[in-house]
């Protein structure tokens, strides 16, 4: 009696498990039907048509840009003054972590997406969409989009520090601002806009100086040397700070000094 009933046993329980792989092979298959995976393809063999050549060709351009952007925002454009000048602005008040630098980089991106949107209609405008639509041709529109950045990077750029970097590289008497190349306009942009920045920070710095003595010196009167200057400053900046209203004076001040 015993071996028929394991035998039964056992009969139930490879039944059951049959039915169970049977039950799991359905559903993925069913799965697998229900869930088609899309293709992804960027390739321009497979273009058919004049019109699928151009979009693949377009698609390729907005891919090597969104690589190459962080360089063209941190290099050409207002991003390095502003967020130089943010960085001094969090030592001087003596605040290590805040505000973060995830947020000091978003306000300083939003910034100057601001200050450079006339740039960047000129470029839209003048450049990109003749481009799109097939009225200029490429090395048309590498030229015309060029101008109004240049234009931009010059009225920052210190004649000095221009004049240094046309000496190196040995530019001809023929070359003026009008035609001067981007890989001159470049680098005497950068450390023309460091040094507006440090000039910003200094003028930032100066106030709070002023009352990290006031408090050393009262600390130091009152005999309490072990207790740290940087702890008491530390409110009186902020209340300076926030009474004059410093982030909209900042703002404005980094904005108008683009005009």
């Amino acid at each position: 009696m015993s071996k028929k009933i394991n035998k039964k046993l056992i009969y139930i329980l490879g039944t059951l498990i049959v039915l169970m792989v049977i039950f799991t092979c359905n559903k993925v298959y069913a799965a697998s039907n229900t869930i088609p995976i899309p293709k992804v393809n960027i390739s321009v063999d497979g273009a058919g048509t004049p019109q699928n050549y151009v979009d693949s060709i377009k698609l390729l351009i907005i891919l090597t840009i969104l690589t190459l952007l962080p360089s063209f925002i941190i290099m050409m454009t207002s991003f390095v003054r502003t967020i130089v000048v943010f960085g001094f602005l969090r030592s001087a008040i003596g605040t290590q972590q805040s505000p973060p630098n995830q947020v000091l980089i978003g306000l300083a991106l939003f910034l100057t997406i601001f200050i450079m949107r006339p740039v960047y209609i000129d470029i839209n405008s003048k450049a990109l969409q003749p481009f799109l639509q097939n009225k200029i041709t490429q090395e048309k529109a590498i030229e015309e989009g060029s101008k109004p950045l240049r234009n931009f990077m010059l009225k920052q750029t210190r004649k000095k520090d221009l004049k240094l970097f046309m000496e190196i590289g040995k530019m001809g008497k023929d070359v003026t601002e009008e035609n001067v190349p981007l890989y001159i306009v470049i680098p005497s942009f950068m450390i023309s806009e460091l040094k507006t920045a440090f000039q910003i920070g200094f003028l930032l710095f100066v106030p709070f100086l002023i009352i990290d003595l006031v408090v050393s010196s009262v600390l130091m009167s009152m005999g309490m040397f072990m207790l740290p200057p940087v702890m008491i400053a530390l409110p009186f900046k902020l209340l300076l700070f926030v009474m004059v209203d410093g982030w909209y004076l900042l703002i404005k001040s980094l904005i108008l000094s683009f005009k």
